[in-house]
């Protein structure tokens, strides 16, 4: 069994995008508190939370995995950005008619078909990320399309729903959140899923991203939008990769569980070649800590060093099984580790990769010895510290089992290299039940004419407007337009004296060449930039000093933009200083301005900019060195 390359031609690979973008409110989705964005998180709250029963009696399986578990839950509150309603102390309030407008005015623009009747439910979750134990979330629209160029994407619903906690901490048993997010307003755009190919799926997202901010409410910054990505391919199941934040992640995520899919299906037609039955399979764990106990594996040292244990499993006629590559990365073994990890484990180890990490060939028989396996037989090794081992073990035999028949539903996490890992089973319809505190609220048809009315201007005509009314390049109204900063640009490009490409440029290309750099740009904020652009529109500094001021900043040395042009000493030369200056410089290079002539500018001009640079504008240095050299060409002998 050797590794093959990855081809997604033939996979029927669908993919659907559920959009979560919060909104920007004055006030959260069910009480009057603001969200934060420095809370105190002064008070802490303990919660350990289970799961509750649907209307049919059932338990969803996603809440019955979080619920073994048990870990204690710790809330952070601040009293600034979160009540009662928060903390589940009090039932909630009216529903915010702010977040309703704005969620009726995205769905029509998506032209999707409005409900009559507002019904609040309740979507139990119980990972610690809501203190209730469960979302609250409502429909809004139905159906509908976006555009995307020349293709049509069908919108399944729109739906709002309260945001998450934020989580700040975890360990093996604990997880602590903060409560200043829960409950701000989040909007969920449902699309249908679509066959398209790995760089299309992120222009849908960004397509579905521009539609909600040109109503100019949605919320703007890392972890305001989040997105879904639900991929399945033929003979597989849909996989949700939960809670993707860069869009330049979603092609690779989407193409490593396709590929990933794939492999699976591929280990389960090996499963099935060797003749092994899913129904004879049963995992009997035993503690192997005394064989082991003088090993010199770091790996396992570490867990023995703090009295933990090492437990093992034998697995008939999977030898060769756990360590097999059908594509780079992805193999059985590391499903299973995954679900290890997910129930506390460091994850596993298994025979198809020992002796390794330090485990010698004789601890190896020792442990085939006591596991009792055959040449043909697999086992694997879990160690931790009181873990609940009976509910690991039933999560991998399961596992396992469906490995017979290929990837299970599932929902997964994204990982920072565009990866997958297991986080949960696939949340059912047992998940949802009727929000009992909250009555239904109609939908009026007075409300759906106001918002029609003021439905805001589309993207591409709010672009033509940036492009003719600040006179910007379509590439640089585009950028300025996705940018967290849109909001201020407006702001400073319609108070200042300076001109909106220079704005504009700061704001994107600038910021984002500065974080290249590896410099910390979340030390300049807002008031720095417009700061900033006052002094330059008072002629006090040349357009070239903002990079170097914004340096200076994201460096730690100065706080203020008056300090950071204190300490670059870059007081803008006046008109007769810099004209000396490049008389000078043109004087000492005369040779070159008598060989080249007038094509002795670009060399001539490079080297003024390292004398003044910051301290005068460049279409000044060129306009009195263009002079200069004239005056020169002119005067010297033919």
């Amino acid at each position: 069994m050797t590794t093959t390359t990855f081809d997604p031609e033939g996979l029927d690979l669908k993919v659907g995008l559920e959009v979560h973008q919060q909104l920007a409110t004055n006030k959260k989705l069910f009480c009057g508190c603001r969200m934060s964005k420095k809370p105190g998180l002064e008070i802490e709250i303990e919660r350990q939370l289970r799961p509750t029963q649907s209307e049919l009696g059932r338990i969803d399986e996603a809440a019955l995995f979080e619920s073994k578990l048990a870990r204690i839950i710790r809330y952070k509150v601040d009293a600034n950005s979160a009540c009662l309603v928060e903390i589940d102390e009090e039932p909630p309030h009216d529903l915010n008619q702010e977040a309703l407008e704005i969620a009726l005015t995205i769905a029509l623009l998506l032209e999707s078909r409005p409900v009559d009747e507002l019904h609040v439910m309740r979507k139990i979750v119980i990972d610690g990320s809501n203190t209730t134990g469960f979302q609250r979330t409502l429909v809004v629209a139905l159906g509908g399309e976006l555009k995307v160029g020349s293709r049509v994407v069908p919108v399944q619903a729109v739906s709002l729903e309260e945001d998450a906690a934020r989580i700040i901490g975890k360990s093996v048993n604990e997880r602590i959140y903060s409560l200043d997010r829960v409950c701000t307003p989040l909007i969920e755009v449902a699309l249908a899923p679509v066959t398209c190919s790995f760089s299309e799926i992120a222009t849908i997202a960004v397509t579905m991203g521009r539609l909600m901010r040109s109503t100019g409410k949605v919320a703007r910054g890392l972890g305001t939008v989040r997105q879904d990505v639900n991929v399945s391919i033929r003979n597989g199941n849909v996989i949700e990769v939960k809670g993707v934040q860069k869009l330049n992640l979603i092609p690779k995520i989407v193409e490593f569980e396709g590929m990933r899919q794939s492999g699976m299906i591929m280990i389960a037609q090996e499963l099935r070649k060797r003749g092994l039955d899913p129904k004879r399979l049963e995992i009997d764990v035993v503690d192997l800590t005394a064989i082991l106990e003088k090993t010199t594996s770091q790996v396992l040292r570490r867990i023995l060093d703090i009295k933990g244990s090492i437990f093992g499993a034998k697995l008939e006629g999977f030898e060769g099984i756990l360590g097999y590559e059908p594509f780079d990365g992805i193999r059985l073994g590391s499903e299973l580790a995954d679900i290890a990890r997910a129930n506390g484990y460091q994850g596993i180890l298994h025979s198809d990769e020992l002796p390794g990490y330090g485990i010698s060939e004789s601890e190896v028989s020792n442990i085939r010895s006591s596991l009792s396996t055959a040449d043909n037989d697999a086992f694997i090794l879990l160690a931790g510290v009181d873990q609940d081992l009976e509910a690991t073990a039933i999560f991998l035999e399961n596992r396992i089992k469906e490995a017979y028949r290929g990837p299970p539903a599932e929902t997964r996490s994204p990982t920072d290299d565009g990866k997958t890992r297991f986080s949960r089973p696939r949340p059912g319809a047992a998940r949802m039940y009727p929000e009992t505190d909250i009555f239904p609220i109609p939908v009026r048809d007075e409300l759906l004419a106001k918002i029609k009315d003021s439905l805001p201007p589309t993207y591409s005509s709010q672009i033509d407007t940036y492009i003719s009314k600040y006179h910007l390049s379509p590439k640089l109204a585009k950028q300025v337009f996705d940018s967290d900063r849109q909001r201020l640009f407006d702001e400073i490009a319609n108070t200042s004296k300076v001109a909106g490409s220079i704005v504009a440029t700061a704001l994107t290309e600038t910021i984002v060449s500065l974080e290249r750099e590896g410099r910390d740009i979340s030390m300049i904020n807002d008031d720095h930039l417009r700061r900033l652009f006052n002094v330059l529109g008072e002629g006090r500094i040349a357009k070239e000093a903002v990079p170097e001021i914004l340096r200076v900043i994201t460096g730690g040395d100065a706080n203020t933009i008056d300090k950071a042009i204190q300490t670059l000493s870059l007081t803008k030369l006046g008109s007769n200083d810099l004209e000396e200056i490049i008389r000078k410089t043109v004087e000492e290079n005369d040779f070159q301005v008598t060989k080249h002539g007038k094509d002795s500018f670009g060399a001539l001009m490079g080297k003024i900019m390292l004398e003044v640079r910051g301290k005068a504008d460049g279409k000044e240095v060129s306009s009195i060195l263009k002079k200069v050299i004239g005056e020169m060409v002119t005067s010297s002998p033919s």
